[in-house]
């Protein structure tokens, strides 16, 4: 099991375009701690509606990037790597070769085990470390929440969810389109150092509210299962944040 989370916070800010700076500020700022400190910076990406909010910002220089991905051609218009690529990356001087994208192919199980070879490579490189558990650990992700409470392709009624075996698992029927998918399991999302987690529509009020109030649901909704090692920062707008007691901490 990971550690507890050390360090949560929720801010709160009135539009999607102010999260939208504020994450880029953290994310450039903890960047720039982390490549001070030990000369590289990995970062996950997940979800179109996260990475749209992101289209107006370059971040900053970082070093590795890998995007959780839906499993269609990364030419097409619904590939998380092509969003990212005509939005905000295009606006940050990453080098191509550390960026990972999927290797498409319609099988979404050959994917996913393409994927965690590619994880697996760069842990035998040691550009990534191994957590204490032993799954790869990334200094940031960035995520979003679905209006069930899914988290990366992890939906409540799904299978893959309850995966504490593989790195990368893969989705032929998720309730949301694409239906093919890939994405982490938990056990690598909860070996994270950070994880910023980004929520600016009103439909995913109910879900942050369940969440951030420790309200019981069944099934648990997959955003409550989110831990990370040191630090997990929820970055809401007033529309997600609206269901939420007004004490908590408006910007």
């Amino acid at each position: 099991m990971p550690v507890p989370t050390k360090n949560e916070q929720v801010v709160i800010y009135p539009t999607e375009d102010e999260v939208a700076l504020q994450v880029a500020t953290h994310v450039a700022y903890f960047s720039d701690k982390i490549i001070s400190e030990k000369g590289s910076f990995s970062v996950v990406l997940s979800g179109g509606t996260l990475i749209n909010s992101l289209r107006n910002y370059g971040l900053v220089e970082m070093v590795n990037i890998l995007v959780d991905e839906r499993v269609v051609p990364l030419d097409d218009p619904e590939s998380n790597y092509l969003l990212a690529l005509n939005g905000f990356l295009s606006k940050v001087p990453i080098p191509k070769e550390n960026i990972y994208p999927i290797n498409y192919s319609p099988s979404a199980e050959t994917v996913a085990q393409d994927y965690e070879a590619q994880l697996r490579k760069l842990v035998a490189d040691k550009v990534l470390p191994l957590s204490a558990t032993g799954f790869p650990q990334f200094d940031l992700m960035l995520l979003g929440v679905g209006p069930d409470g899914h988290v990366a392709s992890l939906f409540p009624n799904r299978p893959q969810r309850y995966n504490k075996k593989d790195w990368v698992t893969f989705i032929e029927d998720s309730p949301k389109p694409p239906p093919k998918r890939i994405t982490f399991t938990f056990p690598v999302i909860n070996s994270a150092t950070c994880i910023a987690m980004v929520v600016t529509d009103e439909e995913e009020a109910d879900a942050v509210y369940i969440t951030l109030e420790h309200k019981p649901h069944l099934p648990p909704l997959p955003c409550s299962e989110v831990k990370a090692q040191l630090n997990l920062s929820w970055f809401l707008n007033w529309d997600a944040a609206s269901k939420l007691p007004s004490s908590t901490n408006k910007k």
